[in-house]
């Protein structure tokens, strides 16, 4: 756990995190764990990898299989809400609109009754993400 999510899961939610999702190496892609949120203010953390470590790139098809890998897992957890980063767009290389719309799919997909939040850090990004979103046919719930 180095950069991207996984570097700020480390920071906030401490070692632990890393540790215990490190006992699961390698998470194939298209596949998800699930460990203790350590110090964040939630249940648990579901990982689900969007680079795939002989490429080093992301891809919209590596994104759309870690977002229904990992609200597959919420599921089975009984997890009724779940939020996501920006999957493959930071250090995965993916231009937003296109992780945008590979989670769009999964959430589509799998979605139906689950509370579903994108956390971005950067207004302008979210407001092309929020853009996106609507172009596909999300609306916003306040």
């Amino acid at each position: 756990m180095g950069g991207g999510v996984a570097g700020a899961l480390k920071r906030k939610g401490g070692k632990e995190i890393e540790d215990e999702a490190r006992s699961y190496a390698p998470v194939e892609i298209g596949r998800a764990v699930v460990t203790s949120a350590g110090r964040l203010r939630c249940k648990a953390v579901i990982h689900s990898p969007t680079v795939d470590l002989l490429g080093g790139r992301s891809s919209y098809e590596n994104v759309y299989k870690a977002t229904r890998a990992s609200l597959e897992c919420a599921k089975r957890h009984g997890f009724r809400s779940i939020a996501f980063p920006l999957m493959g767009a930071g250090v995965g290389g993916l231009p937003i609109e296109k992780s945008v719309e590979a989670m769009a799919e999964a959430f589509k997909e799998l979605g139906e009754g689950m509370d579903i939040n994108i956390y971005v850090l950067s207004s302008d990004i979210a407001n092309r993400v929020f853009q996106r979103l609507v172009e596909l046919g999300f609306k916003q719930v306040e």
